[in-house]
């Protein structure tokens, strides 16, 4: 019975349902736990739960065949879908200026890894099957893993164990090589970490259009006293928001709005991306420091959630929150982005909005915005297998590429990616609920990539020992070293001196080129500022849609 239990029933598919549950559950259960492990600061994850897998595999503990496949390809859906989610508000918007040479830095990385995996392919004759697998694990993208399986298996109608196999030597030298190249970079630049810190606090560099800063000015412009701010806005031609004013001889402040009118040496505080604050305190006049908190107790500022569905795709103009209830929303929160609150900017389902007024107002704008946790902790499931089902439909659609035999699909990986990126960036429009709370979809990504890990060390766990010991698998770490260390300190010396990027802002966006979280949370170690998280999702989305693209090109290409 006990041994029925762990290798299966023979009369039974798959080995009977007690069978595959049991020996899931204890291989993901075993490799949390061993994930929650630390050497020198550094885990490797959840990516212990293939380890694990791999073991299981080797003593034949396994599922069958068709219920690992099929129980892989929907974890790795689930995974990708969720990631998708969380990062598609945000993924437009980091195409503008600032954005657009932070990915342009990760474009280069991804390239270089390529390269470097297509010239050892050739230079060693190992298959590019496995050449992929060795690129997945020292990049640490599963998804890429996933895609990569999934192509040869539609190329060639089998799976390719190696691919796995590759994978799971090159992973671990991934984690670590990447924090080892950041700390090379710091030494090799001389990096000046006091210097590096105060310009990213600030803002500064390819920033500037990612953040939002409140600042504090005394009007000294002749030409703008007596008039209005809705005349003064189209003389700046910039994204500002006026929120508090107090005019001059006044100790009281007050909420401002188009058509409160400023006098010279009247005081205001603005919010706008730093890369205008320096144009539009040169056009007011001069910057001041003031406590506006602490010197006026008759308004307060408090963040309140967008959690009430009608409010999904109207516009800030649309809810008239100043003429209403005499309150101003100054900055918006979406995805932990801060965005200027500018009339037209739409609203979604989650953001959070800083609201300043009276007491009283603040309190009737919050019964219009909702607030409600309890609303937002209802999930909205219909997008969420609305969009698989899109994805899966997308990703069985072929393109044709030149030099490619074969046309390229964008898969399981891929498909359920890109539907998930566009219907949370465009579904408020069309009144599509996508919001999902972060410990929501947190549950779905762990859940998914749980079971893809499972399933791919399950089913790579038999030749594992052999291929590492007897047919080279060891020469493997040193070549997915190579693919994980290279690309990242060229990247790193031309971001550094081509695009002049702040350090800190660098070494997040080179972590989110591998798409590799022990490497964020290093890089967050390091500094009290948030320009390395804000530099990882950045770049994240593109180079995960990349990477799962790449690694199909490569086995459609050359296998």
């Amino acid at each position: 019975m006990k041994t029925s239990l762990f290798e299966g029933y023979p009369n039974l598919w798959g080995g009977g349902v007690a069978h595959s549950v049991l020996i899931l559950s204890l291989v993901i259960t075993f490799g949390i736990m061993l994930g929650k492990l630390k050497v020198a600061g550094i885990s490797l994850g959840v990516t212990w739960i293939l380890f694990v897998g791999i073991v299981f595999g080797h003593f034949d503990m396994n599922l069958d065949e068709h219920l690992l496949h099929f129980l892989k390809e929907f974890g790795l859906i689930l995974f990708v879908y969720s990631i998708g989610l969380q990062v598609g508000p945000g993924f437009f918007s980091a195409f503008k200026k600032g954005g657009l040479t932070l990915n342009m830095v990760a474009m280069l990385s991804v390239f270089l890894s390529v390269v470097i995996t297509i010239v050892l392919h050739f230079a060693t004759g190992i298959p590019i099957t496995t050449m992929v697998g060795i690129l997945s694990g020292a990049v640490t993208n599963t998804p890429g893993l996933g895609a990569a399986q999934q192509a040869n298996s539609d190329l060639n109608g089998v799976d390719a164990p190696e691919i796995a196999l590759g994978y799971a030597v090159a992973y671990p030298l991934g984690v670590v090589g990447c924090i080892l190249a950041l700390l090379a970079l710091k030494f090799f630049m001389r990096i000046n970490t006091k210097k590096e810190e105060e310009d990213a606090e600030h803002g500064l560099g390819h920033l500037q259009e990612l953040t939002v800063r409140p600042i504090s000015v005394e009007i000294r412009n002749e030409a703008i006293d007596g008039k209005r701010i809705r005349d003064v806005k189209p003389l700046l031609n910039r994204a500002f928001v006026i929120s508090r004013i107090r005019h001059t001889g006044s100790q009281e402040t007050e909420l401002a709005n188009a058509d409160t009118v400023l006098h010279m040496q009247d005081e205001i505080l603005f919010i706008a991306n730093p890369k205008d604050v320096e144009a539009i305190v040169a056009f007011f006049g001069r910057k001041i420091s003031v406590e506006w908190e602490r010197e006026d107790k008759n308004l307060i500022s408090r963040r309140i959630l967008i959690t009430k569905p009608e409010l999904n795709g109207k516009s800030l103009s649309q809810l008239k929150i100043r003429n209403n209830f005499g309150a101003c929303i100054t900055r918006i929160n979406r995805s932990g982005v801060d965005l200027v609150a500018t009339p037209h900017l739409q609203l979604q389902m989650g953001d959070r909005v800083t609201i300043v007024g009276s007491e009283l107002a603040v309190s009737h704008a919050e019964k219009v915005l909702g607030n409600s946790l309890k609303r937002l902790n209802h999930p909205n499931l219909i997008p969420i297998f609305l969009g698989i089902a899109l994805g899966c439909i997308l990703g069985s659609l072929p393109f044709m590429f030149p030099g490619i035999p074969q046309p390229v699909k964008l898969g399981l990986a891929g498909g359920p990616l890109v539907v998930s990126i566009l219907i949370s960036r465009f579904g408020p429009q069309y009144k599509l609920i996508t919001y999902t709370t972060m410990s929501a979809n947190l549950m779905i990504r762990e859940i998914g990539i749980a079971l893809f890990l499972a399933c791919v060390g399950l089913g790579a766990g038999k030749g594992f020992i052999d291929t590492i010991i007897y047919e080279g698998g060891y020469v493997w770490i040193g070549y997915g070293a190579i693919i994980t260390v290279v690309p990242l300190l060229v990247t790193g010396f031309m971001g550094r001196y081509f695009w002049k990027l702040n350090y800190y802002t660098l070494i997040g966006v080179l972590s989110g080129a591998n798409t590799n979280p022990p490497a964020l949370a290093y890089s967050s170690d390091l500094t009290s500022c948030d320009a390395p998280a804000v530099g990882y999702a950045t770049v994240y989305p593109l180079a995960m849609f990349l990477r799962v693209l790449t690694a199909q090109l490569l086995i459609l290409a050359l296998a």
